[in-house]
């Protein structure tokens, strides 16, 4: 039984994986076909640059005319088109596009000029870190918190707990961000001020190293993780409270079974399928789910690379984080599927 489970297991795996294949190329034909036509492309730029540097830069920033009319000789317009490939067709170079990412190939930034994989490579550990931090406090507060609400259901912890909890959910992230900048930062300037770590990190000892790292990660982590507490707590809170009211908990009880197995066993376990579902979409936020935190405290994550650079309209670079994000949602779903079946045991695998 167990080697049949493990085999359909297998066969359920990989053939969500080559479903990942079309999927993505969807989400990249689109985006693609998104980037080529949006205007404010790379030659757009360089008819800015020109517009500002003959003196128009005001009049060309309060509108898009004189931009589109700023004139390039047809000789260099020319090698412009071929430079960025617009001189072939668009299927060409979504082609082109889908050979050079075979090879984790993602084009090189038209505003770091540098390869937008290194980019992604040099600012994904720092969303990380503050992602899986923000998960792992998450399930680890919410779970114990809602099952505690649950069992003292409508007491004075159940009510002064959800007050807070909905208190903290109608406060935007970035707006608590911002607060505790002004007060633990510049009022009383227990906390840093901005980054991911200090100036200084280099010289640091390695305990001063987890200080610095530690004294940056307190209010991100705050202002992060105060918007999914309220949402993980009740989700908790209900599902064990209906289960506890179901028929298969009163069977149980009638036939004997201790009130605390029913409830911690078989009640809690069905109880947190709902959180094994929601658990792969926070993986594709670890991406790019973070940008007006990382705005209002300065850390130079994903989120921030994106905002970047779609205001730069650096299209390589909106494409290669588009691809990761998309990846890594495609992964966080198959991961959902995977928790709910190691929950629940009446998902088969077919």
């Amino acid at each position: 039984m167990a080697k049949s489970r493990a085999g359909a297991l297998r066969t359920y795996v990989l053939r969500r994986l080559l479903l990942m294949i079309p999927t993505l190329l969807g989400i990249t034909f689109i985006v693609f076909v998104l980037c080529q036509f949006v205007p404010g492309g790379p030659i757009d730029q360089v008819r800015l640059q020109m517009a500002g540097a003959g003196g128009g830069g005001e009049v060309a920033g309060a509108g898009g005319s004189d931009i589109a009319r700023t004139a390039i000789p047809p000789k260099q317009l020319e090698i412009l088109r071929q430079y960025y490939g617009f001189d072939k067709p668009i299927l060409v170079r979504y082609g082109l596009y889908l050979k050079n990412l075979a090879t984790l190939n993602l084009g090189e930034s038209q505003r770091y000029l540098v390869p937008v994989w290194d980019l992604i490579v040099q600012r994904m550990p720092i969303s990380l870190y503050y992602g899986l931090i923000t998960t792992l406090l998450t399930y680890l507060v919410c779970i114990p918190l809602g099952i505690a609400k649950a069992l003292r259901h409508r007491s004075l912890f159940d009510n002064l707990t959800s007050a807070v909890i909905f208190i903290g959910y109608a406060i935007p992230g970035y707006a608590l961000g911002a607060v505790l900048l002004v007060l633990l930062s510049v009022k009383y300037p227990i906390f840093p001020l901005s980054g991911f770590v200090g100036q200084n990190f280099d010289e640091l000892s390695t305990l001063g190293k987890l200080k610095d790292l530690s004294a940056h990660t307190v209010l991100p982590l705050i202002a992060l993780s105060i918007g999914s507490f309220a949402f993980m707590t009740m989700l908790m809170k209900n599902g064990l409270m209906e289960n506890m009211g179901a028929d298969y908990v009163k069977t149980a009880l009638a036939k004997g079974m201790s009130w605390q197995r029913a409830v911690f066993v078989h009640a809690l376990r069905n109880s947190l399928i709902p959180l094994a579902t929601s658990f792969g979409n926070i993986i594709s936020l670890l991406v790019v789910g973070f940008l007006l935190i990382e705005r209002v405290f300065g850390i130079h994550g994903m989120g921030l690379l994106f905002f970047d650079a779609m205001v730069a309209r650096d299209y390589p670079l909106v494409m290669g984080v588009t691809v990761i994000s998309s990846v890594l949602l495609l992964v966080g779903n198959l991961l959902s599927d995977l928790a709910v079946a190691f929950v629940d045991p009446r998902v088969r695998f077919g």
